[in-house]
């Protein structure tokens, strides 16, 4: 029997940080068709699914090859959404239309991922026993030296305070920021749970070059640089 897993891509409109942020040009390249390029560059996918709200967004995903069996309801659409009953609506959504047994989201928001990241993340679900695996790329502060909470007086003090024992940065325990490169699980897992870590979760790790997350026009202007020089 073959398996089958699809790439779901989710990509409101509307945006705070980055006006119409899912349909900005990089490359003459709208930056949902780098998701949906590199989805159907890997070979990995029986389908490539846009969940939206947008006519536009539809339009152009189709355009990409990608395909949208669906609308995304608007109160699933605002800045208050949870991505994670975005995520129930989907699975639901394309399993009235055919089973599948692997769910996996690619972020718009990604644009330097590789193909390797996905074939490799999806393998590293494989042969471990993770409910799910995000990406993830090792911080360069910690919350045990150098991230800090702000008090209402206007002091300040480290997020974790561990200050007999560490400091120095380098004493400190290793930790991760998560990245958008990409979540893969199984379509149980998410009609079954609350939330992303209410099981095991698994991190794959991104170098830091590949784990770009543009949610600001600074993170945009970062990306236009590297995707038009490496053009």
């Amino acid at each position: 029997m073959n398996e089958k897993t699809v790439a779901f891509i989710f990509a409101r409109s509307g945006s705070k940080g980055v006006k119409d942020k899912n349909i900005q040009l990089i490359n003459n390249i709208p930056l949902i068709g780098y998701s949906i390029n590199i989805a159907k560059d890997s070979n990995l996918f029986s389908d490539i699914v846009v969940s939206t709200d947008s006519q536009e967004i539809a339009d152009i995903a189709n355009l990409y090859g990608a395909s949208t069996p669906f609308n995304r309801p608007a109160d699933l659409a605002t800045d208050e959404s949870s991505e994670w009953l975005s995520w129930q609506h989907a699975v639901n959504s394309y399993m009235n239309i055919t089973k599948f047994d692997y769910f996996f989201s690619l972020p718009v928001t990604s644009p330097l991922r590789s193909k390797n990241d996905i074939l490799s993340m999806k393998d590293y679900f494989m042969d471990n026993s993770f409910d799910i695996v995000l990406g993830m790329t090792e911080s360069h502060r910690s919350p045990y030296f150098n991230i800090v909470n702000k008090k209402d007086d206007g002091s300040v003090e480290r997020v974790i305070d561990r200050a007999n024992t560490i400091s120095r940065r380098q004493d400190a325990p290793k930790t991760y920021d998560l990245t958008t490169t990409g979540y893969i699980t199984t379509p149980d897992y998410i009609l079954n749970n609350n939330n992303l870590f209410d099981g095991i979760v698994g991190g794959y790790e991104i170098p830091m070059n590949r784990s770009l997350d543009i949610d600001s026009e600074y993170d945009l202007m970062i990306a236009r640089k590297i995707l038009e020089t490496n053009e």
